[in-house]
C-alpha cells in the first residue's frame, strides 16, 4: 500500500507519458503504451522466409535469415523513436527499440541458434559526434532479452563516408567499398552472427559489412533491423 502511494506521488512529480498518444499509465521502461505498441506498423518478416528484406540481399550475401520488425515511414512513432536515438541524443529510445526487436526475435520461429550480436559500426568520428552508436544500443536491448553476447568491436568502420540518405543504390554501393574491417576473426569464426542496424533501405551498407564478415572461416550470417523502408 505504501509503495502504491509512493509510485503515485512520484508519477505526480515526474510524469512519464507515451510518446505517441500522451497516456501516463506506462512504466518508466516503456516509451509507448500498450495500445500504441499494437498499432506500430509491424512487417511480420521475422517469421516469413524469402521476405522483402531477404530479397534485398539475394545474390549479394550468403545469409541464413534476414528481416525487419517495422515498416519505416517519414512520420509516425517508428520514425520518431529512430530520430530520437540518432539525432536527439536519446539512448533510451535505442535500448527500447532493441528490447522490442529482442522480444520479436525470441518469439520468431526462424532466428534460432544465434551466437553473437554485432552492431553495424559507425565511423569513429561520427560516433564521437553522436556520443554512441545507435546500432550498439539496439544490440544491448536485444541482448537484455535474449542473453546473447554483444561483440561491439568485432568490426570497425575504417573510412568516413558521410550520410547515405541522398544516394541511390549504385552510389551507396560504390561509397561502401573497402569501408569495413574485421578486427579479430577469432571472435567471430565458426559463429552464427546477427548483424544489426536501425533501418535498412537499399542494404548497401549492410551488404558491405556482411561481405567482410563472411570472409571469416565458418561464420554464418543473419541480418536484422528495427525498420525497413520498403
Amino acid at each position: 500500500m505504501i509503495q502504491d502511494y509512493w509510485q503515485a506521488f512520484r508519477r505526480f512529480l515526474f510524469p512519464h507519458y507515451c510518446w505517441c498518444c500522451g497516456a501516463d499509465h506506462i512504466s518508466d521502461e516503456q516509451l509507448l503504451c500498450g495500445i500504441c505498441l499494437q498499432q506500430l506498423p509491424a512487417t511480420g518478416f521475422l517469421d516469413i522466409p524469402e521476405n522483402p528484406v531477404e530479397r534485398v540481399f539475394y545474390g549479394r550475401l550468403r545469409l541464413q535469415q534476414a528481416g525487419a520488425l517495422y515498416y519505416y515511414t517519414p512520420a509516425g512513432p517508428v520514425h520518431d523513436l529512430i530520430t530520437a536515438v540518432k539525432y536527439r541524443r536519446n539512448p533510451q529510445a535505442g535500448l527500447f527499440l532493441g528490447c522490442l526487436l529482442g522480444h520479436a526475435l525470441k518469439h520468431s520461429n526462424r532466428f534460432h541458434d544465434l551466437d553473437l550480436l554485432v552492431p553495424l559500426p559507425l565511423n569513429a568520428r561520427k560516433e564521437k559526434q553522436r556520443g554512441y552508436n545507435q546500432a550498439t544500443l539496439i544490440c544491448k536491448g536485444i541482448s537484455q532479452v535474449l542473453g546473447i553476447p554483444l561483440r561491439e568491436k568485432a568490426v570497425s568502420r575504417v573510412q568516413f563516408t558521410g550520410s547515405q540518405t541522398r544516394h541511390n543504390r549504385l552510389a551507396r554501393w560504390q561509397n561502401m567499398e573497402n569501408v569495413f574491417r574485421v578486427n579479430d576473426a577469432a571472435l567471430v569464426s565458426n559463429k552464427h552472427v546477427l548483424l544489426v542496424d536501425d533501418v535498412i533501405t537499399t542494404g548497401a551498407t549492410m551488404e558491405a559489412c556482411g561481405a567482410v564478415l563472411l570472409e571469416v572461416p565458418g561464420l554464418r550470417l543473419s541480418i536484422v533491423s528495427v525498420a525497413f523502408t520498403g
